[in-house]
């Protein structure tokens, strides 16, 4: 692009009303160029985290392990399901139910914790929400050798389908985003939308089957039309497109379909909202 042309583009987002397409367009794109700060920013928010610590960010994989360790005991031994069996679907779940939570609390006070950079940092909004999902992708990667290990110790046939982990992760990554443009704008907007979003996550993940089963359910006639009421919960379709690749279970393709149709309709929503109300969060924060 020549510097003419730069020009005229910043000429035209700089004419454009405060509630335009060109300046919400060009708040993600001027993020997303700003890839070496937040990537520096979101690194730093986990060697903050843990300074001083002896093992440092490995207390990411300790911390998970124990969790997932002690809740796939517990709960294969109350379904009466071989550990073997369960201990990965526990594990798994809470791997990927961690990245989707994050990017959902976090994201409600994404703008209310970064207030003093909005004020006086001229930078566009979405550099924040890059931030917040890198860091949550990072949390992810350092949690994935609980994953490498426990396919150690109960070897599962994995084939070509572990591929589409990778397309899975993508879509978590961009659903990640715009869950915190819509509800970072609100929250920053209403300031009970935070404490409502905790309550109702926490109402998720009992509703989602982490340390559950929806097969388990299934075996059992009296049970199997309720099981079914689960796809009514957005989350378990975003745990099932990762969490059946990386353990080898069978590729359920309706999944897919559903998290497609999610990612649009959601993207549509933030963008209205930043399109809407980008130019008021400085003043509300």
């Amino acid at each position: 692009m020549s510097d003419s042309e730069a020009r005229d583009g910043a000429s035209a987002i700089e004419m454009s009303g405060p509630r335009s397409w060109t300046r919400a367009f060009a708040d993600i794109a001027q993020g997303w160029q700003q890839r070496p700060l937040w990537g520096y920013l979101g690194w730093q928010d986990i060697k903050q985290r843990y300074r001083r610590s002896v093992l440092g960010p490995l207390w990411i994989s300790i911390s998970m392990g124990v969790i997932a360790l002690g809740l796939g005991i517990l709960y294969s031994a109350l379904l009466d399901i071989p550990l073997a069996e369960f201990l990965p679907h526990v594990a798994v779940g809470l791997l990927i139910w961690n990245f989707v939570s994050g990017c959902i609390l976090e994201g409600s006070e994404v703008f209310i914790a970064n207030e003093g950079l909005i004020k006086f940092l001229p930078a566009p909004l979405t550099l924040h929400i890059y931030r917040l999902v890198w860091r949550q992708t990072l949390f992810f990667a350092h949690n994935l050798v609980v994953w490498a290990v426990l396919m150690v110790i109960y070897p599962r046939p994995l084939g070509w389908e572990i591929l589409l982990s990778l397309p899975a992760f993508a879509l978590l990554m961009i659903n990640g985003a715009w869950i915190a443009i819509l509800a970072g704008i609100l929250a920053t907007r209403f300031r009970d939308i935070p404490p409502i979003i905790a309550s109702m996550t926490q109402l998720l993940f009992y509703l989602t089957p982490i340390v559950w089963s929806v097969d388990l359910l299934s075996r059992n006639e009296a049970a199997r039309e309720r099981a079914s009421l689960v796809e009514l919960n957005p989350i378990f379709h975003f745990v099932e497109i990762l969490r059946q690749p990386l353990i080898g279970d069978p590729i359920v393709p309706r999944y897919w379909l559903v998290v497609g149709a999610i990612t649009v309709v959601g993207w549509a929503a933030a963008l209205i909202c930043l399109r809407n109300y980008r130019s008021r969060v400085a003043y509300w924060v």
